[in-house]
């Protein structure tokens, strides 16, 4: 494929005694062989494979330190790795280098139920998480659909279904273990729910995407698992009613824990993956959380809301078995919209936008995509004013990709004009690059390279991603 990427001569020397000392340390942890370099080089975005020089799976924050004081010593690029799920380019060895690998840093570190907080290596991902404090009647809310690691959810500042109720990463990390540049293991704060203590180190790593330092231990926030839960699906003539819907909920003051948006060929795409038989017409998907009593309430009030806009079909999944059913279709959106054209990659964007100008940032985008001649689907977290767009582009054809790279460009330039971001949660990677300047201007984007270069002088860490080095 013709994506846009760094050409091969921006690939940094890697010394043969980096290498040898990296073998020497870790053993069969580490590796050179070709298929494992691969693997660490690609991700789910449509750029083409950007492989690392070596692969050195940690197992401690010792063995992290041990490496970066290594790569540090060399100049050699060091790129975090967790799940691999990201979709922007946020992993790949540009410039080259060493991938670390953290998903075997997979140990659950300290559960304080009483605290409502959870501290884990990098490597453990929410499921495996959700799964070891199911007993305690918690549970970790933040879900973005693939089962992704916490350290890679923290670096890139993840949300997902139900962040329009219990925000994103940035709100549920209360603290973190980051080993630097150089090798120092810094504890960003303490595990208290709040502090006036300096700066706020936290919230610099979170969404730095691997390019101040490597996350290897987070704690987050817990919460009790809801008394009762209750989901429906409602059918709709158009994707803006569908979203008038959502915008009145919201600002009638509904506490909704998930409202997911899925325009009709995504409602295709999952039919025909989860094998189930939603009526293919743009959905909502609604969650309720609460009492049975308050439970009860939301939901009478959202569906005379729906029934104003036109809502048709407003039915209930009560059950457990039903609501998991709905929600693993849902997650798997992503696989399976990819299976409508075989061989396909997905091209998938994300803007975040102020909840009122939702409903005109979709429509003019789904206009954009009716014309684009390949399969596409809008996909949104659209609570909280996040929305996808997935196209599939043949890899071998330039100008597929060129268009759909203009697709995103005009749904970026509306997004920063409606006063909103050119990502919500995907993070920045290589794909929004681009468009950094214009979201925080030269001053905003002039500190944070000031940042970089202070923590990260020889810019080792993951470099050539979110900006430019100079």
């Amino acid at each position: 494929m013709n994506a846009p990427a760094h050409p091969e001569s921006l690939r940094r020397e890697v010394p043969a005694a980096l290498i040898d000392a990296l073998l020497a340390r870790f053993g069969d942890r580490a590796s050179v062989a070709q298929a494992v370099r691969d693997h660490h080089g690609r991700d789910e975005s449509p750029y083409p494979t950007m492989a690392p020089d070596a692969v050195v799976f940690a197992e401690s924050t010792d063995d992290v330190v041990a490496v970066a004081k290594l790569c540090n010593e060399h100049h050699v690029p060091l790129i975090p790795f967790g799940a691999g799920s990201s979709l922007e380019g946020n992993f790949l060895a540009i410039e080259g280098g060493v991938s670390l690998d953290v998903s075997r840093m997979n140990a659950i570190v300290a559960i304080h139920p009483e605290d409502l907080t959870a501290t884990v290596q990098a490597g453990v991902t929410r499921k495996q998480l959700n799964s070891e404090i199911r007993d305690t009647g918690l549970f970790f809310p933040i879900d973005p659909g693939a089962d992704a690691s916490l350290g890679g959810m923290a670096a890139t500042r993840a949300s997902g279904t139900n962040a329009v109720r219990y925000g994103t990463m940035r709100e549920n990390v209360v603290a973190l273990t980051v080993v630097t540049a150089d090798g120092r293991v810094i504890r960003t704060t303490r595990r208290a729910r709040k502090s006036s203590a300096g700066y706020d180190l936290t919230r610099l790593f979170v969404g730095s995407e691997g390019t101040l330092g490597i996350i290897t231990e987070v704690t987050v926030r817990l919460y009790p698992q809801p008394e009762a839960v209750s989901a429906a699906v409602c059918n709709f003539n158009t994707v803006d009613d569908a979203v008038k819907s959502v915008i009145e909920a919201i600002q009638m003051g509904v506490p909704l824990a998930r409202v997911e948006l899925l325009d009709a060929m995504g409602v295709k795409a999952v039919n025909a993956y989860s094998k189930i038989s939603l009526r293919e017409t743009p959905i909502l998907l609604f969650e309720f959380h609460g009492s049975p009593a308050s439970v009860a309430e939301q939901a009478a009030t959202v569906q005379e809301i729906t029934k104003e806009n036109g809502g048709m079909d407003f039915e209930w999944a009560s059950q457990a078995e039903d609501r998991n059913r709905l929600w693993t279709a849902r997650h798997n959106t992503y696989f399976a919209t990819l299976q409508l054209r075989p061989g396909a990659r997905s091209c998938t964007t994300d803007v975040c936008v102020p909840i009122s100008r939702l409903a005109e940032c979709i429509r003019e985008t789904g206009a954009d995509l009716a014309t684009a001649g390949f399969i596409s689907s809008i996909i949104g977290h659209v609570g909280d004013g996040n929305f996808h767009v997935q196209m599939l582009i043949n890899p071998d054809d330039p100008a597929e990709w060129d268009l759909a790279e203009s697709i995103n460009r005009k749904l970026v330039t509306r997004a920063l004009a409606m006063d909103g971001t050119c990502t919500g949660e995907h993070g920045v990677g290589l794909h929004k690059m681009q468009f950094m300047l214009d979201e925080h201007g030269e001053d905003g984007l002039g500190l944070m390279r000031q940042l970089k270069h202070t923590l990260d002088p020889n810019n080792i860490m993951n470099p050539g991603k979110i900006f430019s080095w100079a």
